[in-house]
């Protein structure tokens, strides 16, 4: 408890015993030490009724902070008798009765806090607030969270001090209309009447507070469009509207304003969000939930890099939900697109993965995560339909192998008619190749017995073969953009090797009978035109015919750019121009694959 000793000191100038466990009730004799200039006992748990003490002057009191304690009874009188008193707060206390219309007596009063008590006006008029006009210091009311059940009279609040800065009568029971006239207090920062029974349009003139930060009507039964007027408050910060019955579109300057950081418009009928909507790059909370909004999420909704809270619920947006949310909004901590009418896969990844399942029920054709409480995505890579599955798997594998060997035919075809007969232009001397005497050594491994095929009268006959380093340097030489690029080789009596290109995308195979990888029709088509023009070249394009004899698709690779390039192209036959016809005995290729 605070000492009676205290009473005694009447030399004290202050006296701040605030935010403390003090009990039980203020000793009377404080109030009679007259030095008294700030008296500060707020946030205790002191108790009683004040409204007992009188013939108190406090002369010299400036200061005066009750609040949060369990003070009751009716505003003490002395506090009237205080005429240097400038902040007054007697809020979140169990004060009642009437608010006095002797507080105009206060001249110098700066600050007025009578919130959450159990305060009421002797008239629907509010007739207290007119005594408050003679308080030209004014700059903050705060009478939130009383039941004055009353009406804001125009002349008295155009009559309020021009200093005022915040006014506050959240949750008072308040009917009626908004007036016009508020307009006149051109230094408001903040408003605050929400949870009352106001009703009518909101005025205009509200874009003359030019001022104004924070704007809160929201829990009332207004009506009508949201004026564009609002969009003229340049330094507006946080704009509070939800909870009433405003309709039509959000206005398309609200683009514009560029400090807006919390928007709430749940709870109304609105229609529809303007595109402009998507420059407030700075924007943090967003509400429009239990509105008639139509149409799909935006992806410029991505524009949007520091929002922290979204609320799209019980609308209906539908078509998919934009990967940007959780791509691009990388500090979005809530998001609601519960009971509307989207559909397809939640994406996964980024933000996506702080939100739960009840941030998308009531969506029925979404898909995705067990975790979410949906079902698993029916079109996605690994759950086609069966009829998808046998297009993938039969069709278009088999009508790719059918168009390359088209393609090959007719070029084939086309190269057949070029030829001239062979009987009518055979030359008349031949032609031969002159080898030295080292290339023979080589090919026949130095006339070796082992390579003896026969003997003649005066000759014999020697097997040679073709060099793999002089076959490969030949290799090197070919180029073309579809066949795969021969970096190297390496051989030796044991051991030949091709050092080719790297290809990232693997072979063909992989993407045709691979569960985890799909090519859609236009790349199976670049695909096809790819080895046509691969197997056109080598056999027509290039200064020796070559003959494939394994074209399958694990001899087909793909680059970074899906380009196809074809390998294994010179192993089987090469066929210079002494030898431009061929007698095949033996299979060549892969075993089981016939080449065409």
């Amino acid at each position: 408890e605070i000492p009676l000793e205290i009473g005694n000191l009447q030399n004290l100038e202050e006296l701040q015993l605030g935010q403390n466990k003090l009990i039980g009730t203020v000793p009377a004799a404080i109030f009679n030490v007259s030095t008294l200039k700030f008296l500060g006992l707020q946030n205790n748990s002191l108790s009683g009724s004040l409204s007992s003490i009188a013939n108190v002057r406090l002369p010299n009191l400036e200061k005066l902070y009750l609040w949060g304690n369990n003070f009751s009874g009716t505003i003490p009188r002395f506090i009237f008798n205080a005429s240097k008193l400038s902040k007054l707060s007697l809020g979140m206390n169990s004060f009642s009765g009437f608010i006095p219309s002797t507080f105009g007596n206060l001249r110098n009063l700066e600050q007025l806090g009578l919130d959450e008590n159990y305060l009421t006006s002797s008239t629907p008029e509010l007739s207290f607030l007119s005594s408050l006009s003679n308080c030209k210091s004014l700059t903050l009311i705060d009478l939130s969270n009383n039941p004055l059940d009353g009406i804001l009279p125009k002349t008295s609040i155009s009559n309020l001090s021009r200093s005022l800065e915040e006014f506050y009568m959240y949750n008072c029971n308040i009917s009626g209309g908004i007036p016009e006239e508020i307009s006149n207090l051109t230094n408001l920062v903040e408003i605050d009447l929400g949870g009352n029974k106001l009703n009518g349009s909101i005025p205009i003139t509200l874009g003359k507070l030019r001022k104004l930060q924070r704007l809160n009507l929201e829990d009332n039964i207004l009506e009508g469009s949201i004026p564009d007027d609002i969009c003229r408050l340049a330094e507006l910060y946080r704009l509070e509207l939800g909870s009433n019955k405003l309709y039509g579109s959000i206005p398309a300057c609200f683009g514009n304003l560029a400090s807006l950081r919390i928007l709430s418009l749940g709870s109304n009928k609105l229609t529809s969000i303007p595109l402009t909507f998507w420059n407030l790059k700075d924007i943090l909370q967003l509400n429009f939930s239990s509105n008639f909004l139509t149409g799909p999420l935006l992806l410029e909704i991505g524009n949007l890099k520091v929002l922290i809270g979204i609320d799209f619920s019980m609308n209906n947006f539908s078509g998919v939900i934009p990967r940007e949310i959780g791509e691009k909004l990388s500090y979005l901590e809530d998001l609601n697109l519960s009971f509307n009418k989207l559909k397809g896969e939640i994406p996964r990844g980024g933000s996506f993965g702080n939100f739960s399942a009840e941030s998308f029920e009531g969506n029925e054709l979404l898909c995705g995560s067990p975790n979410l409480q949906v079902p698993p995505c029916k079109t996605s890579i690994h759950h086609t339909s069966w009829k998808n599955s046998l297009l993938l798997g039969i069709v278009l594998p088999l009508s790719t192998t059918l168009l390359i060997v088209v393609i090959w035919l007719i070029l084939r075809y086309r190269q057949r008619g070029k030829k001239p007969s062979n009987d009518a232009n055979m030359p008349l001397v031949a032609t031969w190749r002159t080898f030295s005497y080292l290339e023979l050594c080589r090919a026949t491994d130095e006339f070796s017995e082992n390579n003896l095929i026969g003997r003649g009268g005066f000759a014999l006959f020697i097997r040679a073969f073709k060099s793999f380093d002089v076959e490969c340097e030949m290799m090197k030489s070919i180029r073309h953009r579809n066949l795969i690029k021969v970096i190297s080789s390496c051989s030796n009596e044991e051991f030949k090797a091709l050092v080719l290109e790297y290809m990232p995308h693997g072979s063909l195979e992989k993407y045709l009978y691979s569960s985890n990888c799909i090519l859609d029709i236009f790349q199976r088509l670049n695909i096809m035109i790819d080895v046509a023009s691969a197997l056109e070249y080598l056999h027509f394009g290039y200064s020796a015919l070559v003959i494939h004899c394994d074209l399958k698709p694990s001899n087909v690779l793909l680059d970074d750019n899906m380009v196809a390039h074809l390998s294994d192209f010179s192993i089987a036959k090469l066929l210079t121009g002494e030898d431009q016809s061929m007698t095949q005995t033996q299979t060549l290729g892969t075993i089981g694959y016939m080449a065409p």
